[in-house]
């Protein structure tokens, strides 16, 4: 059964409590979207105000960052559970993970739209949790689905089954309740899905992009 992960990116700190408490007995996690002005030209807040909310939810915080490594601090004092570093303005991978794993999360990796497969290390992929796959342009929301992702997922599936590898993928950025089957069908275990999810009744979405994904 795939996860459906509520996003938040957001610069407003009530925004992210506001969210925090319809997502709470409706799903597991929520995914909190970093942006700081250099990776793209967009910020919201610093990860380290997350901590000040009182939540059940497990938390993953994305870090679309130049050098995500240096963000990691951060993202433990925000209360993170497994933190996730874009790759494209990454200079060491081995160092994030090993990083994230030296706080005691889990730790994944993520690839922009125009980022290949073949751009992550091999010799990390059996310590990372969680392979996300960006289906949009990182940093802005609201933005259309790009089918070039449904091809790195199968590619991320292939390689984890020939290497016994087991890493999650998850699909981040423009789901419709008309692409998730395609979505799920091509190897993704959880899809980060954020405006769409919280527009109207939160209990509502959920339930119909989970009847869409295997309808």
């Amino acid at each position: 059964m795939v996860e459906i992960i509520p996003a938040i990116l957001t610069n407003d700190i009530r925004e992210i409590e506001e969210k925090f408490k319809r997502a709470e007995s409706l799903a597991q996690r929520v995914q909190i979207d970093v942006l700081d002005g250099q990776f793209v030209a967009n910020r919201t807040v610093d990860p380290s105000f997350v901590g000040n909310i009182e939540t059940d939810l497990s938390l993953d915080f994305h870090l679309m960052t130049k050098e995500p490594v240096d963000w990691v601090e951060r993202a433990v004092r925000g209360g993170a559970d497994r933190i996730i570093g874009q790759i494209e303005q990454m200079a060491n991978q081995v160092e994030f993970v090993g990083k994230v794993a030296e706080v005691g999360l889990s730790v994944g990796l993520a690839l922009d739209l125009d980022s290949e497969v073949s751009e992550l290390d091999p010799t990390i992929l059996n310590n990372l949790d969680v392979v996300l796959v960006m289906s949009v342009k990182a940093g802005f929301g609201g933005q259309k689905f790009d089918p070039r992702a449904i091809k790195k997922v199968k590619e991320l599936d292939e390689i984890r089954v020939r290497d016994d590898t087991p890493f999650k993928i998850c699909v981040d950025g423009g789901i419709t309740k008309e692409n998730i089957k395609e979505v799920t069908k091509a190897g993704a275990d959880e899809v980060a899905i954020g405006r769409r999810i919280f527009e109207g009744d939160l209990a509502q979405n959920l339930e119909s992009f989970r009847k869409a994904a295997y309808g």
